[in-house]
């Protein structure tokens, strides 16, 4: 380890000044004594530490022979014959000797003899000594700490009060790049680089001011061989002599590159981790195609992209094969498209919902076919146009400062959907490994959300097609009755259900008014629906009463798949200007007569289909020219937040409005829905409305 030799001060006027130093050096801690002996051995000089050291005082001491007051017995004869030699032939020797103290012990201490001139020609032994025990402690001390020191793979450097490099190792001079005898007498803003410098000169003086150490500090540099960057710990203390003066600084630096690399990985895992549990949560929210991969484009920026793109096959979305051979075109539909900030990169990508031919050429298409992400870390002119979809895209990309590319493919099943597109234009790093890891995983749950929401649009469309079928086309006016109708399917994130209704002519010009529920959602809901629908029409030909027409439907219900409905029955006849009503576990119809208030019908409902064992019983209700029956199943007005008898008082309210209005029933309707439902209610609604004529 180098040292620098401290040069004596010198004044303004180049004389060397003196420096005074209260106690606590290494002198004072090492005790050393001074005593003189003149030419026959007799002590005439005797220094405090000399006293603290054998125990004798100045008193005790001065004027007699030194020999028989320090020296064993054993010892006279070695003792006069090295007086002799430094006296007579000036020779010094040093070593360890016995010294008989005040106490009676006999100690071992180090000595330095020698002989002293003054200026009348007389001669005296001068002996230094102090405590052998305490000088080997020192030695083994400063022995060891050079030692480790020097051989430390941590950089150690020693710094004077004016903070310039005083003793610095092999280590430091290495992680550094700077030689040790560079460092010697410089300051550390001469040897830091600048950025470093003004920081590492505050830290430094505010330790050396106060005497509070900075521990384990984390310092960044350049970067590697590698190009990453370069890490340090760093540790300053301050250096106080036994008196508590201080003395300068001692720094270690240690090279934690690799565990800050390890740290920043560490926290990458992590955040990815957490970024695929927030995607688990925040992807799939609902069964909405479009919804979804909103939610996948809206996951990955600005974490992982600046500008995101998903793009499903359109023959997914059609439910038709779509697997493509890598060399052939294929067709695309945007379904999202998010930026972190706004940027004419946007316009370069197809808008959401529009199909578009992708070529062979596109990278996209490439990613689809192969079913392998596709990356380009640093994007080239002549890349843009793989990314984009033509010359005037590929000039917009160019000019948002696209210069990193990633598509990953949307797998589900084991089934290619589409392709992830991810671009980097403030973000300066390319993608790596474990973005595209990262991707993948987002991408793949994304896709099975995706999948779900595809399958579901489609039963939603097979349900949706089989229910329209099944139900009849909208009545017209008749010269008896008046009559309209509305089926509404339930929201986009709903299944259909088994509503249904019908409108049946009778003999003797009688009219069956039929509106049920079946309870359930989907296909199989549909079907049920149907059914029970065509069992309805075979049972109005026979003319049984509304009550028996139900008990039928009971039974068969009963032996069709564990599905339950309700269903309300209801025969006008003209000539009597009666309607015969019954309910099974339904809603009452609510009655609006030409000249009074809205009321709703009272019947005794009898259980639901399927159910079994109940009576259905007939409710007579006068109806004549000009009154408004109206039948609907519980979609119309049920809500997850209200009460159904807050509900059936809104529809009251409603109809009050429309009493004595002069609308047609299809405003009516058309009223009633917009009133009362939302785009997202839950559950489908039939909605049959009934007025005699003249």
């Amino acid at each position: 380890m180098r040292n620098r030799e401290e040069p004596p001060e010198e004044d303004a006027d180049g004389a060397v000044g003196v420096s005074l130093s209260p106690p606590g050096g290494l002198l004072d801690v090492l005790a050393v004594g001074a005593v003189v002996l003149d030419e026959r051995g007799r002590i005439v000089l005797w220094s405090p530490q000399a006293e603290q050291l054998f125990g004798y005082t100045a008193a005790e001491a001065l004027g007699r022979y030194a020999a028989p007051l320090l020296v064993p017995d054993e010892q006279i004869e070695l003792v006069l014959r090295l007086f002799d030699q430094v006296m007579r032939e000036g020779k010094s020797w040093a070593g360890v000797f016995p010294v008989k103290c005040k106490d009676g012990r006999v100690r071992l201490f180090e000595f330095r003899n020698m002989r002293l001139h003054d200026d009348q020609s007389a001669v005296y032994a001068l002996g230094l000594v102090t405590d052998r025990a305490a000088l080997r402690e020192v030695e083994r001390d400063l022995a060891f700490s050079t030692l480790l020191i020097q051989q430390s793979p941590m950089g150690i450097a020693v710094l004077d009060t004016d903070l310039r490099y005083v003793s610095v190792n092999p280590a430091l001079a290495r992680l550094d790049g700077i030689s040790e005898e560079e460092h010697l007498g410089r300051t550390v803003r001469e040897v830091l680089p600048p950025s470093h410098a003004r920081d590492a000169d505050a830290v430094l003086r505010r330790v050396l001011e106060t005497g509070e150490p900075v521990m384990d500090r984390e310092v960044l540099g350049g970067e590697t061989p590698a190009g990453e960057g370069h890490a340090w710990s760093v540790s300053v203390y301050r250096l106080d002599d036994s008196g508590g003066r201080p003395l300068g600084l001692s720094i270690s630096v240690t090279d934690i590159t690799e565990r800050h690399k390890a740290a920043i990985q560490a926290e990458q895992a992590r955040q990815r981790l957490s970024h695929l549990a927030e995607a688990s949560v925040r992807i799939g929210t609902t069964l909405d195609l479009e919804q979804t991969a909103r939610e996948l484009a809206e996951i990955t920026v600005p974490e992982l992209a600046d500008i995101a793109a998903v793009d499903v096959l359109d023959a997914a979305v059609q439910d038709q094969p779509v697997r493509i051979p890598e060399e052939e075109t294929a067709t695309f539909r945007a379904l999202a498209l998010v930026s972190a900030y706004p940027t004419v990169a946007a316009e370069a990508a197809d808008p959401p919902g529009q199909a578009a031919r992708y070529s062979a050429e596109r990278l996209i298409t490439r990613c689809v076919a192969t079913g392998q992400p596709v990356a380009v870390p640093a994007v080239q002119q002549e890349d843009l146009r793989g990314i984009a979809r033509d010359e005037d895209s590929a000039a917009l990309l160019a000019r948002a400062g696209v210069h990193s590319y990633l598509a990953v493919p949307l797998i589900a099943r084991g089934e290619v959907l589409g392709a992830l597109d991810l671009k980097r234009t403030r973000n300066p790093k390319p993608f790596d490994h474990d973005d595209t890891i990262l991707a993948c995983e987002l991408a793949g749950r994304a896709a099975v959300c995706i999948d779900n929401a595809r399958l579901y649009r489609q039963q939603h469309n097979i349900a949706l097609t089989l229910q329209r079928s099944m139900l009849p086309t909208p009545a017209t006016t008749s010269t008896r009755l008046r009559i309209a109708s509305r089926y509404q399917p339930a929201g986009a994130h709903s299944e259909i259900g088994g509503d249904w209704f019908d409108v049946l002519q009778l003999a003797e010009e009688c009219t069956a008014l039929v509106v049920g529920d079946v309870m359930g959602s989907g296909v199989t809901a549909a079907a049920t629906m149907g059914r029970l629908r065509t069992a309805t029409q075979t049972l109005a030909r026979l003319a049984l009463p509304p009550g028996d027409v139900l008990r039928h439907l009971d039974q068969i219900t009963a032996g069709l798949d564990p599905y339950f409905a309700t269903c309300l029955y209801a025969v006008y006849d003209p000539h009597r200007h009666r309607c015969q009503v019954a309910s099974a576990g339904h809603l009452p119809p609510v009655l609006v007569p030409a000249r009074g208030e809205p009321r709703l019908v009272e019947l005794p409902t009898g259980p639901p289909l399927g159910i079994g064992g109940g009576e259905h019983g007939t409710v007579a209700v006068d109806l004549h020219p000009g009154d408004l029956l109206v039948l609907y199943t519980d979609g119309l007005i049920e809500t997850r937040r209200d009460d159904i008898e807050d509900r059936l008082e809104v529809l009251l309210d409603l109809l009050r409005t429309e009493a004595g209005s002069g609308r047609s029933l299809e405003a009516v309707c058309d009223h009633l829905l917009e009133s009362l439902r939302s785009p997202d209610n839950h559950d489908d609604v039939a909605l049959l409305l009934m007025s005699p004529t003249e």
